[in-house]
């Protein structure tokens, strides 16, 4: 019997003390609610911050990182042709257009089997002018199919179980590369009543998944013939000698004197005359198989539109002293009544008066010392000890960039 009592109180022990910790993480829980409402703007300033070092950190290339070849080249030659086309999308519930062109464009296909109506014979909104743009692949085949996008022209209000009839698309020289057809799939879609409406995101485009048939092929070209011998030229991604000077010694190392740099962007490189033709697709893939170190310049990219800043690896600023403070100014917008008890104030009216208010206070600035940087997270720590915002920063980088501070290209986008 005295186990079982000791047994309960144990028991009985655990229970209190599991309330206990219930209780303490709740007083926790309100004391950061509490805290994160006393001090909004700290918390907003926190949030900046975090951002901007995500930022930095996704900036930092790795020193000695490589990439294959493939990936920051393209093959001259080797690249897609837009396709456009007017097509006509039908069977839409009364969210279509009312244009005369889409009237107009119903009228000539009744015309062309047999049926002659007029284009004010249509009053419905159940279709709608569409383009139809697509883009024929480099090794498009005929009876290949490719995507469409179908966006609307008119004043539909969405394409949301349309059905495309078929709509021959052209290329840039006028002749017909393929035809397209089929039901449209929309990323969104919209609800009307009588005195509202709803919508998510954007129901006047949508997406044919291998809507189109490839009726004439426009295969790349992609290997030169210059005198004897049979060249690739690929073309650098980010234009820059370095790169493509690795580039070109990496080849070499594979087949002596086949590469050579044309300029900062273009590798020529020289088949070996013994190849077979059919051995070609193989010797592409090794020579862009190798990996190089790409080298990256100074640069500075700042979006003023958004406060995005994206800082190159090896940015560097000279030994300087950054003082950051702000102007605050409120202003409040109230109505005061006017209520007229003056003597000889007879017919006077009582009004509502507008009044400002207005307020300016000063932050004030430290003037701190930035010394010389050489990596990215030297930079973000030397800034971030200021205290500086992103909107902050973009001044910031301005203001060096005028005192010959900054040791990197600024771009303003």
């Amino acid at each position: 019997m005295k186990h079982k009592k000791t047994e309960v109180g144990r028991q009985k022990s655990e229970v209190r003390s599991q309330k206990s910790e219930g209780r303490s993480q709740k007083r926790e829980v309100r004391r950061q609610k509490s805290w994160e409402r006393k001090r909004p703007g700290e918390t907003q300033y926190a949030k900046s911050r975090l951002i901007f070092l995500i930022l930095i950190v996704l900036s930092i290339v790795g020193p000695g990182r490589c990439e294959r070849i493939k990936d920051i080249v393209d093959i001259q030659g080797i690249r897609g042709n837009p396709l456009t086309g007017i097509g006509l999308l039908v069977g839409l519930a009364d969210t279509g257009d009312k244009t005369l062109a889409s009237q107009q464009i119903l009228t000539n296909i009744f015309r062309s089997s047999g049926l002659v109506l007029l284009p004010s014979d249509f009053t419905g909104g159940n279709v709608a002018v569409v383009m139809v743009t697509a883009e024929l692949g480099p090794f498009a085949r005929n009876g290949s199919r490719i995507d469409v996008d179908v966006s609307s022209i008119g004043d539909a209000d969405s394409l949301q179980g349309g059905m495309l009839l078929p709509t021959p698309l052209r290329g840039l020289d006028g002749q017909v590369y393929a035809e397209a057809h089929g039901a449209v799939f929309i990323g969104g879609w919209s609800a009307a009543g009588k005195q509202a409406s709803v919508t998510k995101n954007h129901p006047t485009v949508g997406r044919i998944p291998a809507g189109a048939i490839v009726e004439k092929e426009e295969i790349a070209t992609f290997v030169e013939d210059i005198g004897k011998d049979r060249i690739i030229t690929l073309n650098l991604r980010n234009n820059d000698f370095t790169t493509a000077e690795r580039i070109s010694e990496a080849i070499n190392e594979l087949h002596a004197d086949s590469a050579v740099v044309v300029d900062a962007g273009t590798i020529r490189v020289k088949m070996p005359a013994e190849l077979d033709p059919t051995k070609v697709a193989g010797f592409i893939d090794e020579i862009m198989m190798p990996d190089v170190k790409v080298d990256m310049p100074a640069v500075v990219v700042i979006n003023e539109r958004t406060g995005t800043i994206v800082v190159g690896e090896k940015v560097g600023i000279s030994e300087v002293a950054v003082s950051q403070g702000g102007l605050v100014v409120k202003i409040k917008e109230t109505e005061t009544v006017s209520q007229p008890t003056a003597p000889f104030s007879e017919g006077a009216t009582t009004e509502k008066v507008p009044e400002t208010l207005m307020g300016v206070e000063e932050k004030q600035g430290y003037l701190v010392p930035v010394p010389r940087v050489v990596t990215v997270a030297e930079l973000a720590k030397a800034l971030n000890a200021i205290g500086a915002t992103p909107r902050d920063l973009i001044a910031i980088f301005n203001a060096l960039r005028k005192a010959g501070a900054l040791q990197a290209k600024l771009e303003i986008m």
